[in-house]
């Protein structure tokens, strides 16, 4: 299931997509046939099966693109040599003798070597090329957003995601403590869009694929795909009342209640020997009361899932006054406490 967080990515991305979408169309050359496109740019959130047939098969064979600098041996026609070193054009041409040019962009090696064959057969009988690619120039992927060295990275093999992302350059995002810029997490983002072509774009949750071990974290990519990074938002818990620190907590996929307890310095005298950890969700709407000592067992560790918002209280004894949670929490946060409060009461 999508986060929260994440459900707000697409209508950015549907934006982001319509402006790729023109400078795409502005690239591409006069003589290539264009397409039939959709009225709308459309984006897919795929599950992981649509993804699996989304990435390119693990046996298809490289094929051609502009820029691509390759090598044509003809075996036993040695006045063929000069046309032995070629760069495919933008327009997706080379250019031989006699023959002139001949458009072998998007064709794998085989085929291109029936195209040149073809196109001298007039001159030549039982003509036999070898195309061999000496730079894959073509062969390229562009990283956008949230990363270190934005723009194209170019690959001798087949692209994947996690190669794209990683020699972009991740950041880890930080949080200012009392002035102090820190590190929180692995820099590893929640999600990222690839784009393809003028009118596919698909959502990865990238983050819960990698710690779920799965493979299409790591997808292979097409040539010309772009991968965009979405800016992570601040995650953060608040802890408050009977801790050491109360305040703002950084949440990393790592966290859990007890190492955000902990870092808040959890828990002070005036929570009894027990106290009672109150946590409120206002992105669920839902409340949560369990004792410390059942939260320190290996269950209760993995009983409570936090999410960016939260706000953990552990009160004093005795009665809980709704004059404490007014002096100490944020004004939306307050409301929705309020409600809990009254409700628990």
């Amino acid at each position: 299931m999508l986060s929260k967080a994440s459900q707000l990515y697409p209508a950015c991305a549907v934006l982001l997509l319509s402006f790729c979408t023109t400078a795409l169309r502005a690239q591409q050359p006069a003589t290539t046939p264009d397409a039939v496109q959709p009225n709308e740019p459309t984006l897919v959130v795929r599950d992981d099966k649509a993804l699996e047939s989304f990435q390119p098969g693990l046996s298809e064979e490289y094929t051609l693109g502009a820029g691509d600098e390759i090598s044509l041996e003809f075996p036993g026609r040695p006045e063929l040599t000069s046309a032995g070193k070629q760069t495919i054009g933008p327009d997706g041409r080379i250019t031989l003798p006699l023959s002139g040019a001949i458009h072998v962009a998007d064709l794998t090696r085989e085929a291109a070597g029936k195209a040149i064959v073809a196109s001298l057969s007039t001159y030549y009988n039982d003509l036999t090329v070898t195309v061999r690619v000496d730079k894959y120039s073509s062969n390229r992927v562009r990283v956008l957003g949230y990363v270190q060295h934005p723009g194209e990275i170019l690959f001798e093999g087949t692209p994947s995601l996690l190669d794209a992302i990683g020699r972009a350059g991740l950041i880890s995002p930080q949080v200012t403590t009392a002035g102090v810029a820190s590190n929180v997490g692995s820099g590893i983002p929640e999600t990222c869009t690839i784009y393809r072509g003028n009118s596919t774009a698909v959502t990865v949750n990238l983050r819960s694929l990698l710690m779920t071990g799965n493979n299409l974290a790591d997808m292979r990519l097409r040539r010309n795909d772009i991968v965009y990074v979405p800016q992570p938002k601040e995650s953060f818990v608040s802890v408050l009342g009977e801790v050491a620190k109360p305040g703002t907590i950084p949440l990393t996929p790592d966290s859990t209640l007890t190492s955000v307890l902990s870092q808040a310095g959890c828990c002070g005298e005036g929570g009894g020997f027990n106290p009672k950890i109150r946590i409120i969700q206002p992105s669920t709407g839902k409340v949560f009361e369990v004792k410390y000592n059942d939260v320190m067992t290996l269950a209760g560790q993995k009983e409570y899932t936090l999410h960016t918002g939260d706000v953990i209280i552990i009160p004093k004894t005795g009665m809980f006054k709704a004059t404490w949670i007014l002096q100490r929490i944020s004004p939306v946060a307050t409301m929705v406490s309020l409600a809990a409060l009254v409700g628990a009461g």
